[in-house]
């Protein structure tokens, strides 16, 4: 089973960006952490991430037939990639979201989520242990 974590804009900053937020765990740390996860579960977990829009939509197009499941914390094109949303929809990859913090708690814009409709779960608040969850919700879910 392959799965991949998609991470939008800013991601690439965590432990330090707004860490009273997002925590201290920093990017490189936490793709570790999760692909040394995935080996423990016997699945093989690629992490991408990209600042630009695009990108991540041309990552997810490339996935259909290549990867078995998606957790993907959109980040803030959460609030405003349609494009995301309709090339999750396109591929029919199972799909996890994930937010390390709750967007629903914060501010207004937060509250607008147009990917999470292609999602089957989706998991905020949890700090970085969300993503875990995430890969645990889709190994359940492909093979149950």
């Amino acid at each position: 089973m392959k799965l991949t974590v998609l991470n939008g804009p800013n991601l690439n900053l965590l432990g330090i960006r707004e860490p009273d937020i997002y925590g201290k765990t920093d990017y490189k740390t936490l793709c570790e952490e999760l692909i040394a996860y995935g080996k423990e579960k016997g699945v093989e977990i690629e992490t991408y991430q990209s600042n630009h829009e695009g990108d991540l939509v041309d990552k997810i197009q490339s996935l259909y037939g290549e990867s078995d499941g998606v957790v993907i914390n959109p980040a803030a094109f959460t609030h405003t990639s349609v494009a995301m949303l309709d090339a999750l929809k396109a591929v029919g990859i199972p799909a996890v979201e994930v937010h390390i913090s709750d967007p629903d708690t914060r501010e207004e814009f937060r509250k607008i989520n147009y990917v999470r409709l292609a999602c089957f779960k989706t998991i905020k608040g949890h700090g970085v242990k969300g993503y875990f969850e995430a890969v645990d919700a889709l190994i359940d879910h492909l093979t149950t």
